[in-house]
Protein backbone atom coordinates (compact mmCIF):
# COMPACT_ATOMS: atom_id res chain seq x y z
CA UNK A 1 0.00 0.00 0.00
CA UNK A 2 2.80 2.43 0.84
CA UNK A 3 4.11 2.23 -2.47
CA UNK A 4 1.21 3.34 -4.35
CA UNK A 5 1.91 6.39 -2.20
CA UNK A 6 4.85 7.19 -3.81
CA UNK A 7 3.61 10.06 -7.04
CA UNK A 8 5.49 7.95 -9.41
CA UNK A 9 4.06 4.72 -9.29
CA UNK A 10 0.95 3.50 -10.96
CA UNK A 11 1.05 -0.21 -10.06
CA UNK A 12 2.99 -2.19 -7.49
CA UNK A 13 3.72 -5.23 -6.73
CA UNK A 14 6.25 -6.75 -3.12
CA UNK A 15 7.23 -9.79 -2.60
CA UNK A 16 9.95 -11.70 -0.52
CA UNK A 17 13.25 -12.97 -2.14
CA UNK A 18 15.67 -15.47 -0.61
CA UNK A 19 18.73 -13.96 0.83
CA UNK A 20 21.80 -16.13 2.27
CA UNK A 21 22.46 -13.28 5.29
CA UNK A 22 19.15 -12.88 6.56
CA UNK A 23 17.07 -15.85 5.02
CA UNK A 24 14.80 -13.67 3.20
CA UNK A 25 14.96 -9.82 2.00
CA UNK A 26 11.87 -7.62 0.27
CA UNK A 27 11.95 -7.22 -3.68
CA UNK A 28 9.83 -4.81 -5.51
CA UNK A 29 8.41 -4.03 -8.91
CA UNK A 30 6.55 -1.23 -9.86
CA UNK A 31 4.74 0.24 -13.27
CA UNK A 32 5.34 3.93 -13.31
CA UNK A 33 3.38 7.06 -14.23
CA UNK A 34 4.30 8.65 -17.98
CA UNK A 35 7.12 10.63 -17.25
CA UNK A 36 8.63 9.71 -14.36
CA UNK A 37 11.19 7.74 -12.63
CA UNK A 38 12.27 6.27 -9.53
CA UNK A 39 15.42 4.59 -8.08
CA UNK A 40 15.69 2.25 -5.10
CA UNK A 41 17.05 4.78 -2.61
CA UNK A 42 13.68 7.47 -3.58
CA UNK A 43 11.79 4.44 -3.27
CA UNK A 44 13.54 3.58 0.55
CA UNK A 45 13.56 7.00 2.00
CA UNK A 46 9.71 7.15 0.67
CA UNK A 47 8.87 4.05 2.66
CA UNK A 48 10.90 4.87 5.66
CA UNK A 49 9.25 8.25 5.46
CA UNK A 50 5.89 7.12 6.17
CA UNK A 51 7.66 4.71 9.37
CA UNK A 52 8.00 0.99 7.38
CA UNK A 53 10.35 -0.67 9.43
CA UNK A 54 13.24 -0.31 7.48
CA UNK A 55 13.70 -4.61 7.36
CA UNK A 56 10.27 -4.31 5.33
CA UNK A 57 11.80 -1.61 2.88
CA UNK A 58 12.05 -3.07 -0.54
CA UNK A 59 15.96 -4.02 -1.18
CA UNK A 60 15.75 -4.24 -5.24
CA UNK A 61 13.08 -2.32 -7.19
CA UNK A 62 12.57 -3.97 -10.76
CA UNK A 63 10.59 -1.36 -13.20
CA UNK A 64 8.51 -2.76 -15.51
CA UNK A 65 6.18 -1.91 -18.15
CA UNK A 66 2.99 -3.59 -17.04
CA UNK A 67 2.84 -6.39 -14.11
CA UNK A 68 1.75 -10.04 -14.92
CA UNK A 69 -1.34 -10.72 -14.13
CA UNK A 70 -3.72 -14.19 -14.70
CA UNK A 71 -7.19 -13.96 -16.12
CA UNK A 72 -8.69 -12.63 -13.03
CA UNK A 73 -6.31 -9.82 -12.44
CA UNK A 74 -4.84 -11.01 -9.74
CA UNK A 75 -0.41 -10.93 -9.25
CA UNK A 76 1.22 -13.63 -10.47
CA UNK A 77 3.97 -13.48 -7.81
CA UNK A 78 5.93 -16.25 -9.13
CA UNK A 79 6.53 -14.43 -12.11
CA UNK A 80 7.46 -11.38 -10.54
CA UNK A 81 9.88 -13.13 -8.20
CA UNK A 82 11.80 -15.16 -11.19
CA UNK A 83 12.12 -11.62 -12.49
CA UNK A 84 13.89 -10.26 -9.84
CA UNK A 85 15.90 -13.16 -8.74
CA UNK A 86 17.48 -13.63 -12.99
Amino acid sequence: ELLFRHPAVLDAAVGGLPDPRTGERVGAVGVLREGTALGLPDLRDHCRALGLAIQKCPEQLEVVEALPRNSMGKVLKQEIRAGLLS
